[in-house]
């Protein structure tokens, strides 16, 4: 066994700043942040299990809203520090402490730059830390983020190994916050995929839910997940590959969508703004079509090359790296874009070796493959005729007159703070346009119900007025060329009526956004504007305005006396000065923004919802949404 005990533990510096900035070290202090703690901790356990120690990982949501997470890994080193410490004590007080330093103590790592232990103790009210080594049983115990309430000792013998912490979070600092178990099973499910020896068991004490994942077939389950309820065109191909110490595993199938979706994953982390070893997969599959194709006669000279996006329609592919901690290369602390130039050469080669084999040995489905990829290069070269005649010549004077008739322009010059609202109806689109800040807003109305993007092709919405529309007041292409960097506003906010048809038209534009200017939503450029349900007035204090059924039953409950409430049924009923103050207003206005945390599942989602098996989404909904809240569609 590899050497790994207190002499592994390298300390780089101390830990005050993580409780005076903690956005700093976990992203942000709301619910994405309290999971991040869970990460931390999870990611040290998943470290032990992906160099060989350990299998299971047990995660509990506790009653007391602490949360408890197990490993059966090799155990914290207990004995003594070179500080003069027990080495539990640093590694869970002391920032940049941990055995990742020393490629001795673990070959592949995820949690590379060591802060994830002190932090989550840092944030913490409690740390309850029993260690399973050395034939022991040893406890350690904190207080107020980090200091010793007991120190480390032996409570017991097992001849067990591994590590179970419990920690409480400071929920003065996660205000409003709170545990999902939803959120820590969709994490681990994706951990389980991606490490076939690896049992995960999650409970929660509260909601007495429970769940366990182990997936021997790895990422082969992980994409049949991906495509689940999709019309696929074989069964998943799935190959690997070592060289220079990088370990390369992928899966990939096709369906008959139009969308690609590719997940990747460094030492069981998600690169989810990709990195070198997506560019690689990318390359390599596309060079292993082409040549296929021009071998095969299907294609002839440069110019009729089949581009990557057409390589990709209706492809899902998850593609998982094993690195060394010599070799690894993180973009930021967030660790989401892999710099590591090795793994671009070595995806790209085994990428093109195993799908060229593939293609050469299976000349039906490579032939399905390749029919889809060419009616897609048609079509993008159609639409891409298209958008260069509207940018000269005839076309540009079609695309000035369908925007002129509805678009109310703003004439400020500085892009990232410009707004555009698309809005529904002539009406409330109206309303906007007369009480509007000219420099900064702009003002799309919109007519009834747009196109359902997860049926349409790039072709389709080349042919679809109104989300020409959109695509042109946005001015940043769409599909393949869409640049987030050329778009006219810095903010796109969907302003529909609070109903079940205003709801649906949200769910119809996100879903074009999703599908067509992916990077819209990545980059945090996508909102929903949350108009109020309600305004009340009492006396002579003139209105106020609610949000929610919830606030108005606070707000009304100590009311004494006569007052007069009005709900608003949708935007045309508000007059246009109450639209702006609540809706439109950055002073008094409540934002949503549209973001991507959980790729898989969002691909999954928006299939089931708005796809065309009908079964698969009944049953969704049956499930999980609440009829009774019929008078609220934001809860």
């Amino acid at each position: 066994m590899t050497k790994y005990d207190a002499s592994s533990i390298k300390i780089l510096e101390g830990l005050e700043a993580v409780r005076k900035r903690p956005g700093m070290y976990i992203g942000s202090t709301d619910k994405r942040g309290l999971h991040h703690l869970v990460w931390e901790i999870v990611d040290n356990a998943i470290d032990e299990i992906i160099n060989g120690y350990g299998d299971t990982i047990k995660i509990s949501i506790n009653k007391d809203e602490s949360i408890t997470i197990s490993d059966n890994g090799r155990g914290v080193p207990i004995g003594m520090h070179a500080s003069g410490r027990s080495t539990p004590e640093v590694i869970y007080t002391v920032l940049h402490a941990g055995g990742k330093f020393e490629s001795e103590g673990y070959k592949v790592s995820g949690g590379l730059h060591g802060v994830g232990a002190s932090v989550v103790n840092a944030l913490s009210k409690k740390m309850d830390v029993t260690i399973y080594n050395e034939g022991k049983i040893s406890n350690i115990r904190f207080k107020d983020g980090g200091l010793v309430e007991s120190p480390l000792k032996t409570i017991g013998e097992s001849k067990k190994t591994g590590t179970t912490v419990t920690f409480l979070p400071n929920y003065d600092m996660f205000k409003n916050c709170s545990f999902s178990y939803t959120t820590i099973v969709e994490r681990m499910q994706e951990s389980a995929f991606l490490l076939p020896n690896l049992t995960v068991e999650i409970k929660d004490e509260a909601d007495n839910k429970e769940a366990k994942f182990h997936y021997e077939n790895g990422l082969c389950s992980f994409v049949e997940y991906i495509n689940e309820n999709k019309k696929v065109l074989h069964k998943v191909i799935a190959f690997s590959g070592l060289k220079n110490e990088i370990e390369v595993n992928i899966a990939l199938q096709y369906s008959e969508s139009y969308n690609e979706n590719i997940l990747s994953f460094v030492n069981n982390v998600k690169t989810g703004d990709g990195g070198s070893h997506e560019v690689g997969f990318k390359t390599g599959i596309t060079k292993a079509f082409n040549d296929y194709a021009k071998n095969n006669n299907l294609i002839k000279g440069k110019e009729s090359n089949l581009e990557g996006s057409d390589v990709r329609e209706g492809l899902s592919a998850v593609i998982s790296l094993k690195i060394p901690e010599k070799l690894l290369q993180f973009e930021g602390q967030t660790k989401g874009k892999l710099g590591t130039p090795e793994a671009k050469s070595i995806t790209e080669s085994i990428t093109y070796e195993n799908i060229k084999f593939f293609l050469e040995e299976n000349k039906e489905i490579a032939l399905t493959i390749l029919d889809k990829a060419l009616k897609s290069k048609v079509a993008r070269e159609a639409a891409r005729k298209a958008r260069e005649a509207a940018r000269k010549g005839s076309g540009k004077n079609s695309k000035e007159k369908l925007l002129s008739e509805k678009l109310a322009k703003a004439t400020g010059k500085d892009y990232a703070k410009n707004e555009l609202f698309l809005v529904e109806g002539d009406s409330a689109g109206g309303s906007a346009k007369s009480f509007r800040n000219r420099e900064t807003q702009a003002i799309l109305p919109l007519r009834g119900k747009v196109l359902n993007c997860e049926k349409a092709s790039t072709h389709d919405i080349e042919a679809n007025a109104e989300l020409k529309q959109i695509e042109y007041a946005i001015g940043a292409g769409i599909g393949a060329d869409f640049d987030p960097e050329d778009s006219n506003y810095g903010k796109v906010i969907i302003m529909t009526d609070a109903d079940v048809d205003g709801s649906h038209i949200q769910i119809l534009l996100i879903t074009f956004f999703y599908r067509f200017m992916r990077p819209l939503i990545e980059q945090g450029m996508l909102y929903i504007a949350t108009p109020p349900l309600y305004s009340i007035e009492i006396g002579n204090k003139g209105k106020e305005y609610i949000a929610t059924d919830e606030e108005l039953e606070e707000r009304t409950k100590n009311i004494k006396g006569k007052y007069k409430l009005q709900r608003f049924k949708g935007l045309g009923e508000m007059n246009a000065d109450e639209l702006y103050e609540t809706t439109m207003d950055p002073e008094n206005r409540r934002l949503l923004r549209v973001n991507l945390t959980d790729a898989a599942l969002a691909e999954k989602r928006i299939h089931l919802l708005m796809g065309d098996q009908v079964e698969p989404r009944k049953e969704w909904i049956n499930e999980n949404v609440d009829f009774t809240l019929e008078d609220d569609f934001r809860k």
